[in-house]
């Protein structure tokens, strides 16, 4: 929780951003001023400045030696540069202080005309936010063939699962959906399903189901109003609640918050838009309402709701309207809209509701590395990476040869996921790299470092090899996935 000023404010990390982010934050300020709640603002820098000054990650010392102090910050958009930084800045902050959940509300709004008005949206994604490809480690294979590592662990799914079920209980929700794509990526994706499956019970009084990932952006386009809490992963998560925001208007009227156990971070979900700009023109109701969420996290819950209800009674009304609901050019500017929602501080819609919300539980897991302990686990196998232009018969019969007299003989050659070795009859365009198995000879044993190393100095006698994975066999169960055809 937030840290507290000797003379009672809260203190605040403040990112201004990039682009268009110092004019929606000063807004945003502006209106929490007027609300009556103290807050102390740290104002740190990140994103385009800091990238500009040579610093890759694009956040300095100074800014994470802040949010280490206040725990919360309030961030503008940052942008990422093409042709310099590396990682982006939002990223790099999320990863840093360890913020697992991205919390992304959808709510139909007053005023904002979609082809999906009158249906009553009104529901979050709750995306895992460090994790999954996103943990963004890449290797050339070859010089034509990428890979991205998809990172999912038991405890990050338990972490996020938890907290989509207790910000139900906290925002009075009755459903959770967990969206997944575990029919294809089975140990992954299927891992959050299972983790889903197994903590669902301990929440009785929440409906829970699980759903394909597609066939849930199916239904977001074409039902919406059935969802209330969905819990995905992270690019999952990414991609379904720009989709969401779209349902309500758009990325102006997108909040978000990133939450951790020790440290939260709210911001839009919308970008810098530079071409905007000091043009006095944006629509600030994105980066307003992550300051709401911000105001609850710091129980300051009376507060966040009159600004709620501010915001509901402006749109009601209709006497504003941003750019981009309306056209840039005839678009109400960010300052008379602000003084709006100020002047309407302290009213209430007869029709739109806020919700009656409490604190959120955060869920402390143990701090084991080894969070999960099987039974029973044992190597049984490799896969070895080759890259080479050979034909799949050449390279299965070079392999079988090199393998004889070892432990371990050749199970099967892939390419591109599916098995070319022994040949299947299927027509696959083969790349220069190949997905090598191979299984342990004596089924009852182990497969030793020494052996495997024994078998890779062979290969590489006259093949080169990018990277190897063990088979591993946990709790009797296959650690690992068959190729398409693989027996």
């Amino acid at each position: 929780m937030a840290y507290t000023t000797k003379n009672g404010k809260k203190l605040v990390t403040l990112i201004p951003g990039d682009g268009i982010g110092p004019e929606v934050v000063f807004s945003t300020k502006k209106i929490i001023a007027a609300a009556g709640v103290a807050i102390e603002w740290e104002e740190c820098a990140a994103g385009e400045s800091v990238f500009r000054k040579g610093l890759e990650s694009g956040v300095p010392k100074e800014t994470i030696e802040s949010i280490s102090r206040t725990r919360v910050a309030l961030k503008g958009p940052l942008e990422t540069p093409v042709g310099f930084g590396e990682k982006s800045a939002n990223v790099t902050l999320r990863k840093l202080f360890e913020t697992f959940g991205n919390i992304r509300p959808a709510r139909e709004l007053p005023g904002i005309t979609t082809p999906y008005s009158g249906r009553g949206i009104d529901l979050v994604v709750v995306r895992e936010n460090v994790e999954d490809l996103y943990a963004g480690i890449e290797h050339m294979q070859t010089p034509g063939v990428a890979q991205c590592l998809k990172v999912i662990t038991r405890k990050g799914c338990e972490k996020i699962i938890r907290l989509a079920f207790e910000l139900a209980r906290a925002e009075g929700r009755k459903k959770v959906h967990c969206a997944t794509k575990s029919n294809i990526m089975k140990l992954t994706e299927g891992l959050l399903k299972r983790t889903f499956e197994e903590i669902a019970p301990e929440y009785p009084e929440i409906e829970s189901s699980h759903i394909i990932i597609d066939n849930c952006a199916h239904q977001l386009v074409k039902k919406p109003e059935q969802f209330d809490i969905i819990v995905t992963t992270n690019m999952n998560g990414d991609i379904i609640s720009d989709l969401t925001s779209a349902l309500i208007g758009g990325l102006g009227f997108a909040p978000s918050a990133n939450l951790g156990n020790e440290v939260a971070i709210f911001e839009a979900v919308h970008g810098s838009a530079p071409k905007y700009a000091g043009k006095n023109v944006i629509n600030p109701t994105a980066i307003l309402m992550s300051a709401v969420m911000m105001l609850r996290y710091l129980d300051e819950f009376d507060a966040a709701s009159n600004i709620e209800h501010a915001v509901l009674v402006t749109l009601e009304e209709g006497k504003v309207k941003t750019g981009d609901v309306v056209g840039y050019d005839k678009g109400t500017p960010t300052t008379v809209y602000t003084d709006t929602i100020i002047s309407n501080l302290g009213r209430k819609s007869s029709k739109w509701k806020v919700r009656d919300y409490k604190p959120i539980k955060m869920w402390e897991l143990p701090k084991d590395l080894d969070y999960v302990k099987p039974k029973t686990r044992r190597v049984i196998g490799t896969d070895i990476f080759v890259e080479t232009t050979l034909s799949p018969m050449e390279l299965g019969k070079s392999l079988e040869q090199l393998a004889e007299g070892t432990a371990l003989k050749l199970k099967m050659c892939s390419n591109r996921g599916t098995k070319v070795y022994p040949l299947t009859g299927a027509i696959t365009d083969c790349v220069d790299q190949y997905r090598c198995r191979f299984i342990i000879r004596n089924a009852d044993s182990e497969l030793s470092d020494a052996q495997l190393l024994e078998l890779l100095n062979k290969i590489m006698t006259k093949h080169r090899w990018g990277h190897i994975e063990k088979l591993h066999e946990i709790n009797g169960a296959p650690g690992f996935t068959k190729a398409q055809g693989e027996d």
